[in-house]
């Protein structure tokens, strides 16, 4: 790899400043999403170096998640916008001190510190945090608001779950520790057994545990949910909507690979992105199915079937803000309706694939009551023959952690996680039948023990193919 150029401040800090410029003029269209802007930003200039990367995307990045605020800057003078958002952002990524001193323009450097000296906490609680008003009204409502949106505006740590079928936690963290890839700092997640979490930019699909499939990057409180299901050897598991497979991999892993688990998603593409990851796994449990909707006859098919149904359910998303914090400008209000209908179809019918005694685990990476609390027990008044599980207890038995139930909410200010939302449901066993007098003949034995049928029509065995994605989801 080629070495990055000696750092020569006045003319790389300015032009650092006109490439932040021009990323932000295409971003703040809000057409795609920022990392998708900036993915294709990084091709278009594939002269800048890895430390040239970093400063722009950490610029860039900043300026999402203080927007509102950087925008009442901005527009206090004459002259591009743009171009002052990019100097605010810049100013985080290199630090105040060094553009001041690369700044040619006296009174574009004298309005670069005045804004250094403004009382932020003399602002309105939406501009303080830089959020839309009907987001700092929902957070306002919450306990302790002040401290989640500030949380929100941090970066987040990048998380890894290590595949216990083919390593341990311990040894891989001994093996990050033993090079220079010990400069992101990794930790043991407080909670989850199998996270480690880093610091920083890992170029993890480079490293050999990564293409080998030994860790997956996830975040702790997407580990987490994997505990709730807690599904068990042998069992029929559904993953009614699993995206690009992360929470699919963990639940196959503590099946130890037995059993049957259906991944279902509606986008075809999501699940091909996903097979690599499946591959690298090792895991042969996982059978990807693409549904057209919650109705499709391949979910039909499973009606009562199944031990375990995760419905980690489509969401604002909210609780991410920390990884993507441009989705709290291109996510409008109007959009909170819909989606809590699609929440309430999708796991009407989830719900009707669990077996008698079997278990119902609702998720979202939402902290919106709307979308939460709300939804579950909307759910369980529609459907009687349910009944709420105190998921805090499992929690606290599987991961030692203590937070209030029955239903669980993470948070980023304090478990250090993404804001998240997980409640568990247990269906009612069936009251036994009365007895016959007539002598009824012996039905053929199911597939095992288990009682697992045969894989349905249109599962997507996965592919051994080899890695070819260079970005994985953290989900």
């Amino acid at each position: 790899m080629k070495a990055d150029k000696p750092y020569q401040p006045s003319l790389r800090i300015l032009a650092r400043v006109e490439q932040i410029t021009i990323l932000l003029n295409a971003i703040l269209q809000f057409e795609s999403p920022a990392d998708m802007v900036v993915s294709q930003f990084f091709k278009a200039y594939p002269q800048l170096g890895g430390r040239d990367r970093g400063e722009v995307a950490t610029a860039v990045f900043d300026v999402l998640r203080h927007l509102k605020r950087y925008r009442i800057y901005a527009q206090s003078v004459k002259g591009s916008v743009q171009r002052r958002l990019a100097l605010l952002g810049l100013s985080t990524a290199i630090g105040m001190e060094t553009l001041s001193q690369a700044l040619t323009d006296p009174a574009e450097r004298e309005w670069l510190e005045h804004t250094q000296s403004i009382d932020q906490s003399a602002l309105a609680f939406g501009v303080r945090f830089s959020l839309p008003d009907w987001l700092a009204d929902q957070i306002n409502a919450l306990p302790e608001p002040e401290a989640l949106a500030q949380a929100l505006l941090k970066p987040a740590p990048f998380d890894l779950r290590v595949n216990t079928l083919k390593a341990r936690r311990e040894d891989v963290m001994a093996e990050i520790m033993s090079d220079q890839r010990q400069r992101f700092s990794p930790e043991a997640t407080p909670f989850s057994p199998w996270g480690i979490r880093l610091y920083g930019h890992p170029p993890i699909n480079t490293w050999d545990l990564f293409i080998n499939g030994a860790i997956e990057v996830q975040d702790e409180g997407s580990q987490l949910l994997a505990l709730l299901v807690e599904p068990k050897r042998g069992e029929m598991v559904i993953d009614f909507c699993a995206g690009a497979g992360g929470k699919a991999l963990a639940l196959a892993a503590m099946m130890k690979t037995t059993g049957r688990l259906y991944a279902f998603d509606v986008s075809a593409g999501r699940l091909a992105r996903a097979k690599p990851r499946f591959a690298r796994s090792g895991l042969s449990n996982v059978h990807p199915v693409v549904i057209r909707n919650e109705n499709d006859d391949r979910v039909k098919r499973l009606a009562g079937k199944a031990h375990r149904v995760l419905v980690d359910a489509p969401c604002t998303g909210v609780g991410t803000l920390r990884r993507n914090p441009d989705l709290k400008w291109r996510y409008p209000e109007s959009g909170l309706t819909e989606i809590c209908a699609q929440q309430s179809r999708i796991l009407d019918r989830a719900s009707q694939c669990v077996r008698p005694g079997g278990r119902l685990v609702y998720a979202t990476c939402s902290f919106l009551p709307e979308e939460n609390e709300l939804q579950v027990q909307a759910f369980l008044d529609r459907n009687p023959n349910f009944e709420l599980t105190d998921a805090a207890a499992i929690l606290k038995n599987q991961a030692h952690l203590t937070v209030d139930g029955p239903m669980v909410h993470l948070r980023p200010d304090q478990h250090q996680t993404d804001a998240f939302f997980a409640a568990v449901m247990t269906r009612k066993a069936a009251p036994p039948a009365p007895a016959r007098k007539a002598k009824l003949e012996l039905a053929p034995a199911p597939d095992s023990e288990s009682g697992i049928e045969p894989a349905i029509e249109g599962a997507i065995e996965p592919t051994l193919e080899p890695v070819t994605e260079s970005k994985e989801s953290s989900t």
